[in-house]
């Protein structure tokens, strides 16, 4: 079997590097392509021996694109085509069919009750979006979320397919050495206690309140991992607030990383003391797994990836109100215990596991596509 995966872009981010993972997994050949910024994620695949083409897409309406992707798909005499993200989904579909395609896949990643990437969700989005849909012949959600509000838009039932996102857990365990070694390397007192956040810097996101609950709670650090177009402003919140130099926002952050000598995700994690997630909309929360893998105690506004599951399978998981009071008080209850404590990793990351991932999402590929037979583990 040989499978294209087309996404919108490869810069850091967690459909991205989701994808990324995907490839050091998955039992088939894969190629990728990308329609626009070949950025870290682009340079980690190819470091891990895959490839990936740019199209060099204009922007939405840039519809030579379509054209391009079309004899690329063509001359590649590909089994399966796996589009990810919005416009690399609506293309990719119709790329597929007109170079004669039959099995199409899309994973809806960023799918939200009223916004999907970021954006608001308009009829003109939606309606594209549907219409390209009935172009695939099967299209995965990462949660029983997004599952959800695929079926509630009008997406037959038979053709979703839940395929969660996953992680490598081990990569994430707590390392004291690590926790040390990360908090020496971006100056944060080893007695401090750190509050901690990984996403991209969006107005979605709730940042903002984070910023503010941590302000609030003299002595306590917050680390914020990621980058995007709020970071600016998140600055001089910190500073109107008198707590400049008591956030960290350390830009974004590969992972895995290509460089050994980087301390990647996991060690920042090890160096935060507990994870906050402010964000009102998830599709799947893939930052509280990992903090969950680090044996962090995690507090939550929404987070499919632990709502969907029983409730003890993350018992150190608690959802919050998204208040700059409500987290400010969960905080100053967590910081009264022992601020170095890890829990153990709970059976949701086990759920979770990136190996469990591939195995479903070939199921779904072998299910739409039968006679194919499986090729050198993929990237080829």
């Amino acid at each position: 079997m040989k499978v294209l995966h087309i996404i919108t872009g490869l810069g850091v981010g967690g459909a991205e590097q989701q994808l990324r993972l995907l490839l050091r997994h998955l039992p088939v050949r894969c190629d990728v392509v990308t329609l626009t910024n070949p950025g870290t994620v682009a340079e980690g695949i190819t470091a891990d021996g895959g490839r990936v083409a740019h199209l060099g897409m204009g922007g939405n309406r840039d519809l030579t694109a379509l054209a391009r992707l079309t004899r690329l798909v063509r001359r590649g005499r590909y089994d399966v085509v796996h589009t990810h993200l919005y416009r690399a989904c609506v293309y990719g579909r119709l790329a597929a069919r007109l170079a004669g395609v039959r099995t199409v896949v899309a994973t809806e990643h960023s799918l939200g009750a009223a916004q999907i990437e970021g954006r608001p969700l308009r009829a003109g989005v939606r309606s594209l979006y549907l219409a390209t849909e009935r172009l695939s012949t099967a299209t995965v959600a990462v949660s029983a979320t997004v599952a959800q509000r695929l079926r509630d838009w009008g997406v037959p039932p038979p053709r979703i397919h839940v395929v969660p996102n996953g992680i490598e857990a081990h990569r994430f365990r707590y390392d004291s050495a690590a926790r040390r070694a990360v908090r020496d390397r971006i100056g944060l007192p080893h007695d401090a206690f750190v509050v901690g956040g990984v996403g991209r810097l969006a107005e979605g996101k709730r940042f903002d309140i984070l910023v503010r609950a941590v302000a609030a709670l003299p002595g306590a650090r917050l680390l914020v991992v990621g980058e995007g177009p709020e970071r600016a402003r998140l600055h001089e919140l910190a500073g109107r607030l008198g707590a400049a130099d008591r956030v960290l926002l350390t830009g974004a952050c590969e992972d895995p990383p290509r460089r050994a000598v980087e301390p990647g995700l996991p060690g920042l994690l090890s160096a935060m003391d507990v994870f906050v997630s402010a964000s009102p909309e998830e599709a799947f929360g893939l930052a509280v797994v990992e903090a969950l893998a680090a044996g962090l105690p995690v507090l939550h506004v929404t987070c499919p990836a632990v709502d969907d599951l029983p409730p003890d399978a993350a018992p150190g998981a608690h959802r919050v109100t998204g208040t700059e009071d409500g987290i400010r008080d969960a905080l100053r209850l967590l910081r009264a215990g022992s601020r170095t404590r890890r829990l153990p990793v709970p059976a949701a990351v086990g759920h979770y596991d990136i190996a469990h991932t591939a195995e479903r999402l070939m199921s779904v590929y072998t299910q739409a596509h039968p006679h194919a037979e499986k090729s050198p583990r993929c990237p080829g």
